[in-house]
């Protein structure tokens, strides 16, 4: 017979460092202090269920208990430190001791299965003190399974337990989960799975660099078998000496240099650059996907630093993140960031769902490039307050009507502020920008200055311009004009005006004014209302248009055709065509 070669005989990392007591699972200090307080009391229930992502030890723990209720190397009875050596430890750990049964439920769903475990469970156990029945994914079992199981979990013999392990507890019934005791197990923290694979590393002699450890630690997402299995694939690729760089080809992840270029580029809104970045992180073997997720993650970490700024104290944070993550996060506001997450998480979706992921993740990076050229709701409402607090102080004469005022435009765009909070994103550390200061004219300061009414419209205008919005809603929608005259209006008012509002608009004017306004109430009809008046015009300006001769002549020839909306477009047609070359460019386009 032929001898089996080394590498049959080669075992996994992930089977070779299974935990084989409870001292040895890793993040898990309330499931095992809990465990070994009910056994060393006498007070372990008969069913556990197990719960958890993949490889965080559900299986392992299971055998661990299995250990401890049947070891003979520490005394006559059960025990919280199992010896590993006695037979039945040793049994338990090759998978064949006749009283551990162990049965995957994700091939064993039917009731049958469950009955042929039934009958066992009434006999005594043959070698052990315990018979321990460990059911892996038992969320798989069928509902008549389940229901054939109750009993036996509800009443079984004293030298019967029952392990339940699954990734997903909420198929389980309810009527089997009160039966049991419950333990939820945690994702690994990244930190526990770096020093777990450096002690791996040191007891296989493996030679790895500790950002390449890192890599593989945030990889695994909290799973040690993950962890475990990614070394493993690791040490096979680089031979004498794991780098982070051949992790991360292995991965398909990008630099996390690359990554901090590419955002900053992306913020500074050179879309260009930012596509150019994005070409060579896949053709350095990097998944589109998997970019777009390096973004996401260093969009939370910034955002992260900027809410927690003790954060960056954190000893497990790498040096890049640390100096430009920190000074990333003091450079960029708080909208930004929320911006981008939504754009980007967005674009993830698309990105898997596209026929091509690179062309997708293109115009995500795109689509994120020109969105730096937006302002923040924040400066949009500042500017406006500011546009709003500059019309106040126009003397009468001086300057057009509210209505003709244009609207006001942010002076920088919000890419160039982006790109220069970014320059200076180094040197946040050296000095603090001093906030701007508002200089105020001596002449006049405090004091309203006189301004001129010379209508009513003129009134409700300078009351939005107060902000008053009851106030305003009331003189437009509950208000008849009787007479006005500048410092004098007569006014009669419907059911549903504020009986306080003649004291309340004479007070305003003449605080705002600087001039006596006298509002008082006649009984006369007087003028339509201003929202009436403007729903007359609206009405005689739509019956104008659907008279001329080209809006009838396309209502005639599309039955069913209505006008909705009325625009005045001013368009100079002269200049358009003027602006237009004659000759089409290579492509045959025509260029403005």
């Amino acid at each position: 017979m032929n001898e089996p070669s080394a590498s049959s005989s080669y075992r996994v990392l992930a089977r070779k460092y299974r935990p084989q007591t409870f001292s040895n699972l890793v993040g898990q200090e309330v499931l095992v202090r809990t465990l070994t307080n009910a056994i060393r009391a006498g007070r372990l229930p008969h069913a556990f269920v197990l719960t958890g992502v993949r490889g965080v030890g559900k299986t392992s723990t299971a055998r661990i208990i299995a250990k401890a209720m049947n070891c003979t190397g520490r005394g006559d009875g059960p025990t919280e430190d199992p010896c590993g050596t006695c037979e039945n430890c040793v049994a338990i750990s090759e998978d064949r001791h006749v009283d551990v049964l162990e049965m995957d439920a994700a091939s064993h769903t039917g009731v049958d299965d469950i009955r042929d475990l039934i009958d066992g469970v009434r006999y005594a156990p043959v070698s052990g003190r315990y018979k321990v029945y460990i059911i892996d994914e038992v969320h798989m079992l069928s509902r008549n399974a389940f229901n054939a199981l109750l009993k036996t979990l509800e009443e079984p013999p004293p030298h019967a337990m029952f392990v339940f392990a699954t990734t997903e507890v909420r198929r389980i019934p309810v009527t089997v989960l009160s039966r049991c005791m419950r333990f939820d197990l945690r994702r690994i923290e990244s930190q526990l799975l770096v020093t777990r694979l450096a002690s791996v590393c040191d007891s296989e002699k493996i030679s790895v660099e500790s950002s390449a450890l890192d890599i593989i630690a945030r990889a695994a997402e909290g799973s040690a078998r993950d962890a475990l299995s990614l070394l493993d694939q690791a040490a096979a690729l680089a031979g004498e000496e794991i780098s982070a760089d051949q992790v991360r080809d292995m991965l398909g992840l990008a630099d996390s240099t690359l990554a901090y270029d590419l955002f900053e580029q992306v913020m500074r809104g050179d879309a260009a650059a930012a596509l150019a970045s994005l070409a060579e992180l896949v053709a350095a073997g990097a998944e589109p996907d998997l970019i777009l997720e390096d973004l996401l993650a260093l969009t939370h970490w910034l955002t992260r630093v900027k809410v927690v700024p003790e954060s960056l104290d954190n000893p497990s944070v790498a040096e890049t993140d640390r100096v430009r993550g920190g000074a990333l996060a003091k450079a960029l506001p708080m909208p930004v960031l929320t911006r981008a997450w939504q754009i980007l998480l967005k674009g993830l979706a698309e990105v898997r769902s596209a026929p091509s992921p690179g062309a997708a993740a293109e115009m995500v990076i795109v689509r994120l490039g020109f969105a730096a050229n937006l302002p923040a709701p924040a400066d949009i409402v500042r500017q406006l307050q500011e546009s709003d607090g500059s019309a106040e102080a126009t003397v009468h004469g001086a300057g057009p009507r509210p209505e003709a005022r244009p609207q006001a435009t942010a002076s920088v765009p919000a890419a160039a502020q982006n790109a220069a909070a970014l320059a200076a994103a180094p040197q946040a550390d050296e000095a603090e920008a001093e906030p701007p200061r508002q200089v105020q004219s001596q002449e006049g300061a405090g004091a309203p200055q006189a301004r001129t009414l010379a209508d009513f419209e003129a009134v409700v205008d300078f009351v939005r311009e107060m902000r008053e919005p009851i106030l305003e809603t009331n003189l437009r929608n509950n208000v008849h004009l009787v007479s006005f005259d500048p410092g004098r209006i007569e006014l009669r008012l419907d059911d549903k005006a504020d009986r306080n509002l003649p004291n309340r608009l004479g007070a305003l004017l003449s605080d705002g004014t600087g001039e006596r306004w006298v509002v008082s109430v006649s009984q006369a009809a007087g003028a339509p209302t201003l929202n009436e008046q403007a729903a007359t015009a609206a009405r005689d300006r739509r019956a104008e248009i659907e008279q001329h001769p080209l809006v009838r002549k396309a209502l005639e020839t599309f039955p069913g055709a209505e006008v909705r909306e009325i625009r005045d477009m001013a368009i100079d047609v002269q200049d358009s065509f003027d602006d237009m070359t004659v000759d089409p460019d290579e492509n045959g386009f025509y260029e403005e």
